[in-house]
């Protein structure tokens, strides 16, 4: 079939032409956003889930939801080694700028402005990767102390006033939450809970790997009774079928039944993957019905495209030691394990890993279920690793 009209979209964050199985979470995530404008009580909604489950396409998803519907928005995804500060200044800006334009909010949104101002400079010598346009000379006492957690306080507070006399809501969407340092995410939480004391249209929407939860409860106890952390898991069957078929029917194309049911079980439902063997599907059918034949042929190029892209970009970002630790948990099989028996495998003391793991966990590779628990974040890792590092030899590595 023609690759051209090809339907599947297997990219990082690449909107798939069909969002299936999402429709709950969507609807609460527009209650939450149209309660926020009317400065009701709420939650804000942190997504949480493994590597292909659709954490960003969902978030980008409610954030054009919520423009569509005027309320103001920014945008931030979270590299590792940036600093908070760095990734809110400028798309705050942004936010407040397009604030300005309506009458009724402009002396407020360029008071926001001004505490941005003295916020960047105050910071700067802390945050030295702080690079934002000043529209405004700094307000002297408005988030201009130099202490994050006070200053971005006020700032939020002046940010969600001007949101407020505009008639609308701020919603910040935050993606990759699990790279924000713990103490950068305390002063996060602090200010959204001033925020919310103070009845103002302000709502972060964040997504992140499975350890959020545990890092916002850490940096901020009560961050439990500020936020709710829907899960985002593989497809059921019924929506991973609309996953692939509705793209397909709209191209008069349809799927053998035992098709479907082998792409389901060699995705196990996940979003990502779906999009990969139905791309994958399609380019090696030579024509409508796509058959349980093409299917197995594609599974090979499938995982091959997911081993060079999909899991090598991660595997490539570990050093020789980390490789190995994960290599033993992929020898034990799916997961979770217990870091005894990784150690096992690889003939030490449990202790003497403990650096190894924690890097993991920071890098995103691995995050821990409960105590002394271990699980891949990235789902069929294990395969790819007995792929990547086949037989014995990287025991004496």
């Amino acid at each position: 079939m023609d690759p051209i009209y090809n339907p599947y979209a297997p990219g990082a964050g690449s909107p798939p032409p069909e969002l299936a199985g999402r429709d709950e979470l969507i609807e609460t995530a527009r209650i939450v956003l149209e309660r926020t404008r009317l400065r009701f009580p709420v939650k804000s909604l942190m997504l949480v889930g493994l590597r292909g489950v659709g954490k960003t396409v969902l978030l980008d998803h409610i954030r054009e939801n919520a423009e569509h519907k005027g309320i103001q928005t920014i945008r931030i995804e979270a590299p590792e080694q940036r600093s908070l500060p760095a990734m809110l200044a400028p798309q705050l800006r942004q936010a407040l700028l397009r604030l300005s334009r309506q009458d009724a909010a402009r002396d407020l949104a360029q008071r926001a402005l001004r505490g941005l101002a003295g916020f960047a400079k105050a910071l700067k010598v802390k945050y030295q990767d702080i690079e934002v346009g000043l529209d405004f000379e700094p307000e002297a006492g408005l988030a201009d102390n130099g202490d994050l957690e006070h200053d971005l306080q006020d700032l939020l507070d002046a940010a969600g006033a001007a949101a407020e006399a505009a008639n609308t809501a701020l919603a910040m969407f935050i993606d990759e939450l699990q790279y924000v340092a713990e103490e950068e995410l305390a002063t996060l939480i602090t200010a959204l809970h001033r925020a919310a004391q103070r009845r103002r249209p302000l709502v972060l929407i964040g997504a992140g790997l499975p350890q959020l939860r545990g890092r916002m409860g850490r940096a901020k106890s009560y961050a439990e009774r500020l936020f709710d952390f829907p899960e985002i898991g593989p497809l059921c069957e019924t929506a991973a079928r609309q996953a692939l078929e509705k793209p397909a029917v709209n191209q008069n194309v349809v799927f053998e039944e035992s098709a479907i049911i082998e792409i389901i079980r060699e995705t196990q439902g996940y979003p990502y993957f779906l999009q990969e063997w139905g791309k994958h599907a399609w380019d090696t059918a030579d024509a409508s019905p796509i058959t349980m034949d093409d299917v197995k042929t594609a599974s090979i190029t499938a995982i091959a495209a997911l081993d060079e892209s999909f899991f090598r970009v991660r595997f490539d970002r570990l050093t020789p030691s980390e490789k190995r630790y994960i290599r033993a948990m992929a020898e034990l099989g799916v997961g979770p394990h217990r870091s005894g028996e990784i150690a096992e495998v690889l003939g030490r003391p449990v202790n003497s890993f403990g650096p190894t793991r924690n890097q993991l966990i920071s890098k995103g590779m691995v995050w821990s279920p409960s105590h002394g628990d271990t699980a891949f974040t990235a789902p069929m890792f294990d395969a790819f690793m007995k792929r990547i590092m086949p037989g014995d030899d990287w025991k004496t590595q």
